[in-house]
């Protein structure tokens, strides 16, 4: 893969990235969709007010502002695996970020978990990385399994590169 991204290290490869599932974003669609219904009150009430008709449109515009904010909060919060480390981007706001950084050799454990029916049918889960400083819980993440598998296949990687490297200098 040819991909970086800021702040990649020297010789540092990216594996994979992933984010949560789009199913997060939903509280944009659920806020159109409030934003449009009761735009469309005032209009029913006095429809005589020929000026009532603006109402469904800025209900319309509000609407399509919140789901563009939350769809923004969605895309921009991505989870970066390389050969190094796992980097956790996260949007706050349109203006505000923060960087989570977890290098693979501190993981102690991993584990997914998926929330029953509709986590099942929509593949949604959890995936916890337990470290000793504290847990990394990722939630409502996209094909959990996949993610788990590749995960724990990027720690064995590393773990087997340390003890290569462990072997190599004990020589």
């Amino acid at each position: 893969m040819a991909q970086a991204f800021s702040g990649q290290r020297q010789g540092e490869k990216v594996l994979f990235l992933f984010r949560r599932h789009v199913l997060t974003a939903r509280k944009g669609m659920y806020s159109l969709l409030i934003c449009l219904v009761v735009g469309m009150v005032p209009p029913l009430i006095w429809s005589s007010d020929s000026r009532m008709f603006l109402v469904p449109v800025a209900g319309l515009l509000i609407g399509l502002t919140l789901a563009a904010y939350h769809y923004t909060l969605w895309y921009f919060t991505i989870y970066i695996v390389t050969s190094e480390r796992i980097r956790q981007v996260s949007q706050k706001g349109f203006f505000r970020k923060t960087v989570v950084d977890l290098d693979l050799t501190q993981i102690q454990s991993l584990n997914y978990s998926v929330p029953g029916v509709f986590g099942s049918v929509f593949d949604y889960g959890t995936i916890v990385i337990q470290t000793i400083v504290g847990d990394l819980v990722i939630s409502n993440v996209a094909h959990p399994e996949k993610i788990y598998n590749k995960l724990h296949n990027a720690y064995e990687y590393v773990i087997r590169q340390a003890r290569k490297n462990d072997k190599r200098q004990d020589i």
